[in-house]
């Protein structure tokens, strides 16, 4: 028997389909991003606590990998200085600070090589082989890509005009010579630097990661630089209140670093994502690590996960 050609059809949709159909809209969200982002370099910086679960750690190493597959041309940029620290202790080493900077003799310059590219840096590009990515690790060392010189002595409380102390063998960045990454990403594979330079005379320096990631990202002219740490992302103080920022302007993030609003292990991060932006890179991000597929939320959904930093 026919019906009316009026009569509306219902559909009963269980609850798998359901599921199904978010997955589907979760692509469709993200296929501008995809378009847009095809073919553009995105800076990763990763350390820290985010850095601690192996389950977490996956998860990152899944997104870019994810990313890589789309057209994305992801470099990670990795620290070390918690598993440096560990080692150092076990040594009989006690670890020191100035400004937040290691203070780096020879003694601690060797096994700040021996974590972060024998241990660290051979760990990540295992686990990018493992998802089903191909990764070639480097040290800033590798095809002087990290070119740099002895940080001056720093004043010990902060003030100029006061005590300094010798850092040692801790670096600042010269030149970033971006050739061996961009030959390395434009044949398939996904560039996984640790944050290791030389001067002139090939002396091996510390240099920090934040900071190698920021000046990567200009020598890159990448579109993104997303710092992965393990905080939601910048808050400010507002009536007594914490309050979250999800984006910030390269002006307004200054007046909080003038403020002291910011402070901390956040000081290096910020700074990272204001050299960026200063040297043409469009977007920076600050986001939780410890969250699963993080990235993926931050680049490819409409709310995003953590704080962006705009120009």
């Amino acid at each position: 028997m026919t019906t009316g050609h009026n009569e509306k059809r219902v559909i009963v949709v269980n609850q798998e389909v359901l599921k199904n159909i978010s997955k589907a809209e979760v692509l469709v969200e993200a296929l501008p991003y995809m378009r847009k982002f095809t073919g553009t370099y995105f800076v990763v910086k990763y350390g820290g606590q985010a850095m601690v679960n192996r389950e977490l750690m996956e998860s990152v190493i899944v997104d870019l990998v994810l990313l890589k597959y789309i057209g994305v041309k992801p470099v990670l940029v990795h620290g070390g200085g918690r598993e440096v620290s560990e080692i150092m202790e076990k040594l009989g080493k006690k670890p020191r600070f100035v400004n937040g900077l290691r203070v780096t003799d020879d003694e601690t310059m060797e096994i700040v090589e021996m974590v972060l590219m024998g241990k660290i840096n051979q760990n990540i590009v295992s686990l990018f082989n493992q998802q089903g990515g191909k990764a070639v690790g480097f040290s800033g060392r590798d095809g002087e890509i990290l070119q740099a010189r002895r940080l001056e002595h720093q004043p010990v409380n902060g003030e100029p005009g006061g005590e300094t102390a010798d850092l040692g063998r801790v670096g600042e960045i010269m030149q970033i010579n971006p050739a061996l990454i961009q030959t390395v990403s434009d044949n398939g594979y996904i560039p996984v630097v640790s944050s290791i330079g030389a001067d002139l005379n090939g002396e091996s320096l510390n240099i920090n990661a934040d900071h190698v990631a920021g000046e990567l990202a200009v020598a890159l002219k990448a579109e993104k630089l997303i710092v992965l740490t393990d905080v939601d992302g910048i808050y400010y103080l507002k009536d007594g209140k914490q309050e979250f920022i999800s984006s910030i302007s390269r002006g307004e993030i200054k007046a909080m670093v003038m403020e002291g609003a910011i402070s901390g292990g956040m000081i290096p991060k910020v700074e990272s994502c204001l050299m960026a932006l200063e040297g043409g890179v469009r977007r920076t991000h600050i986001i939780d690590g410890r969250v699963p597929h993080s990235l993926i939320l931050e680049i490819f959904t409409d709310a995003g996960i953590g704080t962006m930093v705009k120009q």
